[in-house]
């Protein structure tokens, strides 16, 4: 569920469905046949996961200053870059961290597990990725960090309307306090980037518990999306080739730059803005409708 097509990169081993290829900076990343996609270009796993999540989250920070189990949505496990960087970056706070990953196969993560020593990133947590690969569920403790971390394969967008549906499913996993959301582009997976899937994951938050989610586009038509879905929206750190991402919450403390009336204008003027509400990729100005819901945002009330 993954990550962007960089041109230029460089074939270094060959395997079905997916190969190693070494980016521009030097460093080694996964690329998808399938999707034509290479995961995390240009900067490689660790520092994008590093910039996009971990700094942009304030994850230390925040782990710090929790009581309780601190739990992390992490949508489009992928090759695992984002959550075994998170728990590294973290593995040296007294804390407990409940892990929850999403994808729709686990082809990634095998085949990056098969090369781990060129990848880099999987040093001290072989052993855990693979109980979790073989159980979909591992527990372990490093340092003063306790994790329990579970793996959920299947459709997430169809997970999502059942857990807000209350089916036998919901009590089993906890709102998040985080989201890594890392899923491909929405011309290739446009069903990740509707607006009945953010509103229904927006639904699914605790509103007494502030909630962050980083994604690495920072189109018009995904801030909407995210606005119309009930989110704050905000600028985010810039990342490899991009200038800035987005950041979201449930709660506005958590953006250090949030989106303004001039950007509010643009949106009115793009003529990419109209969020999806079915997985068929188009573009399309905003609606009347949507406009109307967009300008009463909370966030533009000032």
């Amino acid at each position: 569920m993954q990550k962007r097509f960089q041109s230029g990169v460089l074939e270094h081993s060959a395997h079905t469905g997916y190969k190693i290829v070494k980016l521009t900076s030097g460093v080694y990343s996964v690329h998808s046949f399938a999707e034509g996609e290479t995961f995390h270009p240009v900067i490689g796993p660790v520092a994008e996961a590093e910039a996009l999540y971990v700094n942009q989250l304030q994850l230390r920070e925040r782990l710090q200053n929790h009581v309780g189990e601190f739990v992390i949505w992490d949508v489009g496990l992928g090759a695992a870059a984002n959550a075994l960087t998170v728990l590294r970056a973290t593995r040296d706070l007294k804390c407990s961290i409940r892990l929850i990953s999403f994808d729709h196969t686990a082809a990634p993560l095998e085949f990056a597990l098969q090369n781990a020593g060129e990848l880099g990133y999987f040093g001290g947590y072989e052993n855990h990725v693979q109980e979790l690969l073989r159980t979909n569920h591992v527990t372990f403790r490093d340092g003063e960090q306790s994790v329990n971390w579970e793996f959920h394969l299947g459709d997430f967008p169809t997970l999502i309307s059942n857990l807000k549906l209350k089916t036998n499913t919901s009590k089993l996993l906890p709102p998040p306090h985080a989201i890594l959301f890392d899923a491909f582009s929405p011309a290739k997976n446009p069903a990740m980037w509707t607006l009945p899937l953010f509103r229904n994951l927006f639904e699914l938050l605790d509103p007494q518990s502030p909630c962050a989610l980083p994604t690495y586009s920072r189109s018009t038509i995904m801030r909407v999306t995210l606005l119309l879905a009930g989110f704050y929206v905000g600028v985010g750190h810039a990342t490899g080739e991009k200038e800035e991402t987005t950041i979201a919450a449930n709660d506005l403390k958590l953006l250090t730059e949030p989106l303004d009336l001039r950007w509010l204008d643009r949106a009115r003027r793009s003529h990419s803005a109209e969020p999806m509400l079915e997985p068929v990729y188009k573009i399309a100005p905003l609606s009347a409708a949507s406009w109307a819901k967009l300008a009463a945002h909370p966030q533009f009330q000032a």
